[in-house]
């Protein structure tokens, strides 16, 4: 067994004693210590105190040790961007929230991630070494295998652009990129759904697009554009033209923005998806009207999703899913009855909990799984037993 391995069963986060580990892996006692030396050396598991006695000397423990590395998380959005800094159990040390616009470019924004993470570090009291990657999510398909943005709509210049690398000279460290809605996934599950296997995370805001996890598994798709949900055509959508230039499409009747032209159209005062969220929060019942319509529309695209998929939670997010019951309201009125019965027997749709921050807590599980993959323990193993050699 690798150490790797060990290591392994030491990140469910619980103290283990050598003979527990040694139990759990078929190992020899000397085996096991060397491998814990290895990883306490590396400084991924410490000592975490004593067991209990049964008779003798207390076993001594051992854990995952999640401040030994620091990694930056950074969830990009149309105008807005959020930044932390964690440690590698997704304890935000630092965080900071700023109006970015993405369309400003590669280099403007890449320029303003490197010295919010580097800045974030100085303030947590954390020095640059102790970083050990950075996981960023971005408003726009993704190609997984390199993390370079491929004809993001909303997104000019940065079609190709190579972000890992760019970003990964600056700050000296692997980055992770991927796209937006799939790390806000990624987020709400590591948190607070760690037990759900098959589940659907749906942003509704500026656009709308789904993370989908099925299987324990975040699903891609062959070029990163699986869960596309903003341009599903819907039925009630003839005519309407979409920014990508097709006609019908999701995002072009239940968006933000399209909410809020709506209202515009009716006299009501709203520019922004913000708008029409406090809107709905205020009482308005045109407002309130428009954002239950728009539940019922994205409910036909997802209990389509439910069929497909079969999951047993999907989340709704986003600056439009913080309008309240209205649009969940509308959404489970249409899920549950398109949907077959047996899809939606156990099916709950609920807002999510992690809220504006399930991008930068999911930017941070994708980071931190790179750091302590079996990969970079076993390169990391090999680099510490050449460094030790006479």
């Amino acid at each position: 067994m690798r150490t790797s391995e060990v290591f392994h069963l030491l990140r469910d986060g619980q103290p283990w004693t050598r003979a527990q580990l040694c139990e759990a892996s078929g190992l020899a006692r000397s085996t096991v210590t060397s491998r814990l030396d290895v990883l306490v050396k590396l400084g991924v598991v410490a000592p975490y105190g004593d067991g209990t006695s049964t008779g003798g000397r207390p076993p001594s423990l051992y854990a995952l040790n999640p401040s030994a590395r620091v990694v930056g998380a950074v969830a990009l959005g149309a105008t807005h961007a959020v930044a932390a800094v964690t440690d590698l159990a997704g304890t935000i040390l630092g965080q900071t929230r700023e109006r970015l616009d993405v369309a400003q470019g590669p280099a403007t924004v890449l320029s303003w991630v490197a010295e919010t993470v580097e800045r974030l570090l100085l303030e947590a009291d954390r020095a640059p070494a102790d970083l050990a990657a950075v996981g960023l999510g971005v408003p726009g398909p993704v190609e997984h295998s390199t993390g370079r943005p491929t004809n993001p709509p909303i997104m000019p210049g940065w079609d190709r652009y190579d972000v890992p690398g760019t970003l990964g000279e600056r700050l000296g460290v692997p980055v992770l990129v991927d796209n937006d809605v799939n790390i806000m996934a990624l987020g709400e599950r590591s948190t607070y759904l760690p037990e759900v296997d098959d589940l659907i995370f749906v942003k509704v805001a500026t656009g709308i697009g789904a993370g989908i996890i099925s299987g324990g598994s975040l699903q891609r798709g062959a070029h990163g554009t699986a869960g596309d949900l903003g341009h599903v055509r819907v039925t009630s959508g003839s005519g309407v033209i979409c920014r990508c230039g097709n006609e019908g499409c999701l995002e072009a009747i239940a968006g933000g923005p399209a909410i809020a032209a709506r209202l515009r159209d009716a006299g009501v005062p709203a520019e922004t998806t913000g708008d029409v969220v406090e809107l709905v929060r205020g009482g308005n019942l045109e407002a309130v009207r428009e954002v239950r319509q728009a539940g019922r529309e994205l409910g036909e695209v997802v209990a389509t999703m439910a069929n497909l998929i079969n999951p047993s939670v999907v989340v709704i997010g986003g600056l439009l899913g913080g309008a309240g019951e209205h649009l969940m309201a509308g959404l489970r009125e249409v899920v549950y009855q398109r949907s077959m019965p047996l899809a939606t027997e156990h099916l709950s749709i609920v807002a999510s909990v992690a809220g504006d921050r399930a991008g930068i807590l999911g930017a941070s599980a994708m980071a931190a799984e790179h750091v302590l993959s079996p990969e970079a323990i076993e390169s990391a193993a090999a680099n510490l037993t050449v460094s030790a050699a006479p």
